[in-house]
């Protein structure tokens, strides 16, 4: 345990995933208070065990962020539980399997992908931002991704529309809060090796085709981009405001990434 993020007191969706589990646990690691948020019972329950058998603190809130009442509820409650909220890290999202291009995928995987991808995150901020105000400010950090700046090889509409809302989203609130001691930042994760990953990679050749598109030939994993945040939700960065934060292994940097060697 260290002091990086002592006094902080940190809201945090999607805690039940591997991003969202490795993020909280680095942030209780440098002594912030964390409130895990998640729809899973189970899997954010596990979380939050994690951080207070290592002596951390942590509390575990089920709901759905994609759900305004449900948004709200869970917003007072953390606030309530941790005495005050300084950071958001709001995290939670979707990816379907059938969500590929705009012929192929279904209304509902689009509706269901913006629900929790770019409303959901438009919530916790509706709700969240007061808390902070109350607090005297802090830092919001919102999770983009690269598909929000660049356009895949392997196409995934909805989510590439749901993150770029996320992106432009994360910009106007940057400017609209900066005299009120409130940053926002987004960050921008490339591929990750998670659950999900494993999932849409796959059978035979689908990692093949991938990997010539990133430059250091390997995926992310969930403890690089954890680090990112830690920075964004730490005072270090207190003059980041309104920052794209590409975790990436440059993938958004290449020209022609193809031509990488393996």
């Amino acid at each position: 345990m260290t002091d990086r993020l002592a006094g902080k007191k940190i809201w945090l969706t999607g805690a039940g995933g591997a991003l969202g589990r490795a993020t909280a646990i680095r942030l209780a690691q440098e002594g912030a208070a964390v409130a895990n948020c998640d729809i899973n019972q189970a899997t954010v329950d596990e979380t939050t065990q994690a951080i207070v058998d290592a002596g951390g603190k942590a509390v575990s809130i089920v709901g759905d962020v994609s759900d305004e009442k449900d948004c709200e509820r869970m917003l007072e409650q953390a606030d309530v539980e941790l005495g005050g909220l300084n950071v958001l890290f709001n995290n939670a999202g979707v990816l379907l399997p059938d969500d590929t291009g705009p012929v192929e995928t279904p209304l509902d995987s689009w509706n269901k992908t913006l629900a929790v991808n770019l409303t959901g995150v438009f919530l916790c901020c509706k709700y969240g931002v007061p808390k902070l105000e109350k607090s005297g400010g802090g830092s919001i950090i919102n999770t983009a991704s690269i598909a929000a700046q660049v356009g895949s090889a392997f196409p995934q509409v909805a989510y590439g529309a749901s993150k770029g809302g996320v992106l432009a989203m994360t910009k106007e609130m940057a400017i609209q809060y900066a005299r009120s001691n409130i940053r926002f930042n987004a960050l921008c994760p490339g591929p990750v090796h998670t659950k999900l990953a494993e999932v849409f990679l796959a059978g035979e050749g689908r990692w093949e085709a991938r990997q010539p598109f990133i430059p250091m030939g390997r995926l992310g994993k969930p403890e690089e981009i954890a680090n990112m945040v830690v920075f964004l939700a730490s005072d270090e960065s207190s003059f980041v405001n309104g920052a794209t934060m590409n975790v990436d292994g440059g993938i958004t940097a290449a020209y022609v990434a193809s031509d990488m060697e393996k």
